[in-house]
């Protein structure tokens, strides 16, 4: 158990710490490649959408046959509905306070409540990720397979990447909003601190409940394919008239690796 709850805080402090490599682009820049930022947005998209399958809703459907008296085809379903659904309720709680903060006056209550919309809005959106993670290392737990390893890695490794732009997306307001860089930066890198915990909690919850593992694995998927489809994909689609392709073929290349990893394991 021990094991692999450590090896869920470490992918999670990863994919945090790729949050603050995001976050430290305002040090250096005052805004990002755009052309790069949907390069890596789309094969983010491409790598969580192919993991949502191979490493998350076909163990889960071969756990459920194998465990459980409930029909598999009950439990996944249900699990991926609800992890769609959790993603979709969060966003609409991040939505309204956004809407209040920007109803807010042009003072410096009114740039206070933006700027911490910004880190909730990052912050909630952090939380079924660390559990995605936490999940994929938790269902180790119960005898792991080598390719059950390495579609753990891979999930970390799909939302470390969209991390990154993360990041930079809290941090660079905020630095054009009138914050200094190291405030910016710190308040960018805190946003994906949740994730660490809720990685762990995942695991935890994997390991003592272990009937609950197909259902968890759904519902990290179903959360995954909503942030993918609802917010990757239409992100790295921006400025298509002067590069159509581009973000495409970066969702493509990250959906191909993650396939031929599963493929090449299995």
């Amino acid at each position: 158990m021990d094991n692999v709850v450590i090896m869920a805080l470490t992918a999670t402090l990863g994919t945090w710490f790729v949050t603050a490599l995001g976050a430290g682009t305002v040090i250096l820049f005052k805004n990002t490649n755009q052309k790069a930022l949907n390069l890596m947005l789309g094969f983010a998209a491409g790598v969580m959408i192919a993991a949502s399958f191979w490493s998350l809703l076909q163990p889960a459907i071969e756990r459920a046959e194998a465990y459980l008296e409930v029909p598999a085809w009950l439990v996944v379903t249900c699990g991926f509905l609800c992890g769609a659904g959790f993603m979709w309720v969060s966003d609409k709680l991040v939505s309204y306070a956004r809407r209040r903060a920007d109803s807010a006056q042009e003072e410096e209550r009114g740039r206070l409540n933006r700027i911490i919309m910004l880190v909730l809005s990052i912050t909630l959106h952090n939380i079924p990720e660390g559990m995605a993670v936490g999940v994929a290392f938790g269902a180790l737990h119960s005898g792991g397979s080598p390719e059950t390893l390495m579609g753990a890695v891979t999930i970390a490794v799909g939302i470390g990447l969209q991390n990154f732009p993360e990041g930079a997306a809290v941090s660079l307001p905020l630095r054009r909003e009138g914050c200094s860089r190291g405030k910016s930066f710190l308040i960018g890198q805190a946003s994906g601190m949740v994730e660490p915990i809720a990685g762990v909690f995942g695991a935890l919850m994997v390991v003592y409940v272990e009937t609950f593992l197909p259902f968890a694995l759904a519902f990290a998927a179903g959360a995954m394919i909503l942030v993918a489809v609802h917010e990757l994909i239409p992100e790295c689609q921006q400025n298509q008239k002067i590069h159509p392709y581009f973000a495409t073929m970066g969702i493509v290349a990250g959906f191909a690796v993650m396939m031929l990893l599963d493929v090449m394991l299995g």
